[in-house]
């Protein structure tokens, strides 16, 4: 008979086991407060837009607060972190590299977006020309092979070069890391890249591997639906629904009964379970406790849509808007933008969950406003006037 478990409960071990519950460090945050988190969350999710700062670093203020910005960098640099498919293109630690072979050689058979695997099949002498010149060039950006005939198209229409360079990327024949001045891939060979004990790594079953990430999702969620842990790393839930019976036989995950919940639930028998929550935290809209959307209505009962492709006009909250986390509850929503020039954090709309005291949480919010305005080296918060509540966000802001 499956545990009952409360709402209430289910948010509180959603929230530990993305290391939310926990109080920030207060002294020196260096790579091992990086490993920490990623203990947590195995992965973070990597996005090129800068309106306020680049995606991937937002999960580690919310979870660190005031820290060295170049973690992520420095830990790449390092061999410790490379980028690859993991939930879409994600900051992923070297030490897994071995559990996504297996996608590696998915795409050695073709199984990829149908562009990049047609240009292999047209010109695998032009794919082949392309790894040689990484091999003996790299690192390199795409820009460095000007294979493009024609004028460019839109932002998606890569030329053959770039096209090849991804191919070998989802091959796993070569890996990349970030520019810093344009946040473009610079391609390398994985040899010099990641460390030599990494590649020396078994390479497991596929069916190790899912197995392997179907459970590293659990911990990361704490309790979950099936299709929520198949998410996580992005595997269809039917190409892997056939290990669950061994993940609950092994005891590393129960069946679980949570209130409200339609879906069958699994609890990972590490899981924590708070007898209450303290957290406070901006979310990125990348977020590993936010980015599946579902899960996210199931668990906190918060609709939440980023609306950044969205036509200006049709937007409900605003282009980059951040849910706030508050005690083990999703109680608003921030449209943020850093001014830079000016040097200012401009908060474009404020917007409060139904029933909460909004005088409270605008207190909590305008802290940690301010602790992300320090962060980034910016003079001042300024509160525009959209949402229900930008009033008291900027009575607060004037008693500061």
């Amino acid at each position: 008979m499956p545990t009952n478990i409360s709402a209430a409960a289910a948010r509180r071990i959603a929230i530990a086991a993305q290391g939310l519950a926990t109080p920030r460090p207060t002294g020196r945050i260096d790579k091992r407060h990086l490993r920490k988190v990623l203990d947590n969350v195995g992965l973070i999710q990597i996005d090129s837009v800068n309106v306020l700062v680049r995606s991937q670093e937002l999960p580690l203020f919310s979870r660190l607060g005031n820290h060295p910005r170049s973690l992520i960098a420095e830990a790449t640099a390092n061999g410790e972190l490379f980028e690859y498919w993991g939930h879409e293109a994600a900051h992923i630690p070297t030490t897994h590299h071995h559990l996504f072979r297996w996608r590696m050689e998915q795409a050695k058979r073709g199984e990829m977006w149908g562009s990049l695997a047609e240009l292999h099949q047209k010109n695998p002498a032009f794919v082949a020309d392309v790894l040689r010149r990484v091999k003996k060039d790299g690192p390199l950006v795409s820009g460095d092979l000007r294979a493009r005939v024609g004028p460019k198209g839109s932002w998606w229409d890569w030329d053959a070069g770039k096209q090849a360079l991804e191919f070998l990327f989802w091959r796993g024949e070569i890996t990349a890391r970030r520019r810093d001045s344009d946040f473009a891939r610079m391609y390398d060979t994985i040899e010099r890249a990641l460390p030599r004990e990494v590649l020396k790594q078994k390479t497991p079953t596929e069916d190790a591997s899912r197995k392997e990430l179907l459970l590293m999702a659990a911990h990361s969620m704490g309790v979950a639906t099936f299709r929520d842990m198949a998410d996580y790393y992005r595997q269809k839930p039917k190409d892997c629904l056939h290990l669950l019976p061994g993940l609950l036989k092994s005891g590393a995950i129960q069946e679980v009964r949570v209130e409200g919940w339609k879906d069958r639930a699994f609890l990972h028998c590490d899981a924590r379970v708070p007898r209450s929550v303290s957290a406070r935290a901006l979310l990125s809209p990348f977020d590993s406790i936010v980015w599946c959307r579902p899960r996210v209505e199931r668990v906190f009962n918060f609709r939440y849509r980023i609306e950044i492709y969205t036509p200006a006009p049709q937007r409900v909250y605003g282009y980059y808007v951040l849910p706030f986390l508050l005690g083990d509850s999703l109680v608003a929503r921030v449209d943020l933008k850093a001014d830079r020039h000016a040097g200012k954090l401009l908060v474009h709309g404020a917007f409060g969950e139904d029933g909460i005291d909004g005088l409270r949480v605008a207190k909590e919010l305008f802290a940690e406003l301010t602790l992300m305005a320090k962060w980034l080296e910016l003079d001042a918060v300024v509160i525009g006037s959209r949402g229900n509540l930008s009033r008291q966000l900027r009575q607060v802001s004037r008693r500061r």
